[in-house]
């Protein structure tokens, strides 16, 4: 099993912005209950940010709601926040020490002591402030035990490096899919690899283009913010249905889902020389779901290779985010 700050997780990680998204959150009793299958199914890897929502409502909040509720289940897990963004809509950020010490005091304020944050980092690098400065006030803070561990998100092998260059960094965020396989072909995986870093995979299923749900960029709900990303439009949208039909072709004869193929595909890269241990984050609902995204599939040679593929058959149309965000990622 992988470790991230010295504790194992399993191998399937929760991420948690559909708990807590404006006009789609979905009442504690129902959060609970899914929160509590997530840990009976020994999904113990938690990703959440400051910006999952509202300044009042967010990941930090409910999480602090759940442990006041559940006080037994805070050690059973290892959560990782996000924060460093000012302002979602002209996605700024700031990264400089004294705004990382304000956001780790605002989140230990959240949680009130009934969690500690396990893994906390910058949602991306400013590109205002170099990345060590970012990465000593995260050190600093780790030495003081208002912290356990540093992440990164978004990053590309130098900054990886320069960062590691400075602190121990226990985890990067990467968004890898079927549809995001990137960092196995542009040294992420490799440069991870090589330090020992786990990589947490958010957005394994594709936002959820990858279940096969979406016939049309209409069936997102209305308030889903990917509906407005470049692979979700409509020039984009029917080209990528091929890809994500093609796939779901092989899950068919596999018996299994869309999701538990993309799922299973991702843990499998886990296995290869030169990648770090891969911990996908999938978001659920209901714990109906969280049963159906642990079930490991068995995927031969055979099947990885027909894979390989398609995917090379039917390239992804459109970029991972629109313009300004993609600004801020480095590949």
């Amino acid at each position: 099993m992988p470790t991230l700050v010295g504790r194992e997780v399993s191998n399937n990680g929760l991420g948690l912005m559909r708990l807590t998204r404006p006009g789609a959150s979905i009442p504690d009793e129902d959060a609970f209950a899914l929160l509590k299958a997530a840990i009976a199914a020994g999904v113990n890897c938690w990703n959440g940010a400051d910006f999952y929502g509202t300044p009042a409502n967010n990941s930090l909040h409910l999480l602090s709601r759940y442990f006041a509720a559940y006080p037994e289940d805070a050690d059973k897990v290892v959560i990782s926040i996000k924060s460093g963004l000012v302002d979602m809509r002209t996605f700024s950020l700031d990264c400089s020490p004294e705004a990382v010490r304000n956001f780790v005091a605002n989140a230990n304020s959240i949680l009130g002591g009934r969690k500690r944050i396990d893994i906390f980092g910058m949602a991306r690098v400013d590109p205002k402030v170099p990345v060590e400065d970012t990465i000593k006030a995260l050190a600093a803070l780790v030495s003081e035990g208002a912290i356990g561990g540093i992440q990164l998100s978004e990053v590309g092998p130098e900054t990886i490096r320069r960062a590691a260059s400075i602190s121990k960094i226990d985890m990067v965020e990467a968004e890898v899919s079927l549809w995001a396989p990137e960092i196995f072909s542009n040294g992420v995986a490799a440069t991870c690899d090589e330090l020992n870093i786990p990589i947490v995979a958010h957005t394994p299923l594709g936002a959820g283009m990858l279940t096969g749900k979406f016939r049309s960029p209409d069936d997102l709900e209305p308030n889903d913010h990917h509906r407005f990303f470049p692979r979700f439009q409509p020039e984009n949208f029917h080209k990528n249905l091929e890809l994500v039909d093609s796939l779901n072709k092989i899950a068919k004869s596999k018996d299994c889902t869309s999701a538990q193929l993309a799922l299973s595909w991702i843990k499998l890269q886990s296995k290869k020389s030169g990648v770090p241990p891969l911990i996908p984050v999938f978001g659920a609902r209901t714990g109906a779901r969280i049963a159906e995204n642990t079930k490991d599939i068995d995927l031969t040679d055979e099947d990885l290779q027909e894979i390989e593929k398609i995917l090379a058959s039917f390239p992804v149309a459109g970029t991972r985010y629109p313009a300004p965000a993609m600004k801020l990622v480095e590949y």
